[in-house]
């Protein structure tokens, strides 16, 4: 694993963003594994602006994102297709095939589960998959407990989650939906690169639990050590809860 420690959320942002471009201009067509949530729009506008002001070419990019909140349509202002669309793929060149999110409002969704997975293996498998964490530790909506051979499913939302998860819904948890479509952890892991961002002092205490706790389903982002090439991009903030001897690990540390 390796690991930054960046001095704050910009420079920690902009440090994934440039991971992602490299595996981008590196490979003829890459396929990536995306990401929502707040921690992800500062990586999405450095990305759009990577594509504006620099060619960033997303033209002969897939992309496969973690998951979508059950019952609510692609159109829906909520959704995690309408996130994708407003801050990344509306700005970019993206090929509309080459999007793929889980359809929340599919009418088998044990099928469309199925299908996503085939998606997946058809595409050549995931180049680099792009994860954050939540405060129940999950990878995706893998809450725990989590089967690190589990696959994309439905899931129940962890009560924790859903308040997380509120202001997207005008800041009632009782809006967010009870049920996800998610990639399993044992998809995730099949990924060739795993980049993890996290940002704040909120994740402070759940990443040390990721990074120095047991692994185990309970903490689905503890899988992430268990793979060949991941990456963990944190600021100081985040990683202020980790050990001496983990932050002596890391391959740059903010002073």
């Amino acid at each position: 694993m390796r690991l930054f420690i960046m001095p704050d959320p910009h420079s920690a942002t902009r440090f994934a963003a440039n991971e992602i471009a490299s595996l981008m201009t590196e490979r003829p067509d890459p396929v990536l594994g995306l990401a929502t949530g707040r921690t992800m729009e500062g990586v999405y506008r450095a990305l759009c602006g990577m594509h504006r002001e620099e060619g960033l070419d997303f033209s002969t990019t897939t992309s496969f994102n973690l998951d979508e909140y059950v019952g609510l349509s692609a159109a829906d202002p909520c959704s995690y297709h309408h996130y994708m669309n407003a801050l990344l793929f509306n700005h970019v060149n993206s090929r509309p095939d080459a999007i793929h999110l889980p359809a929340g409002d599919a009418p088998d969704l044990d099928a469309e589960c199925t299908a996503y997975e085939e998606s997946i293996r058809a595409s050549g498998g995931i180049d680099l998959q792009l994860l954050g964490i939540g405060d129940t530790g999950h990878i995706g909506f893998n809450e725990p407990p989590s089967p690190f051979d589990s696959r994309t499913r439905c899931v129940t939302l962890n009560q924790k989650t859903r308040i997380q998860n509120a202001a997207m819904f005008g800041g009632n948890p009782d809006a967010v939906p009870t049920r996800a479509l998610t990639m399993g952890v044992g998809t995730i892991l099949e990924a060739r690169q795993l980049l993890l961002l996290a940002l704040g002092q909120s994740k402070a205490a759940i990443i040390a639990r990721a990074l120095e706790g047991p692994v185990g389903p309970q903490v689905s982002a503890s899988a992430i050590r268990l793979h060949r090439q991941c990456t963990v991009i944190l600021d100081e903030a985040s990683a202020s809860a980790l050990s001496a001897e983990t932050r002596g690990q890391a391959l740059f540390q903010a002073n």
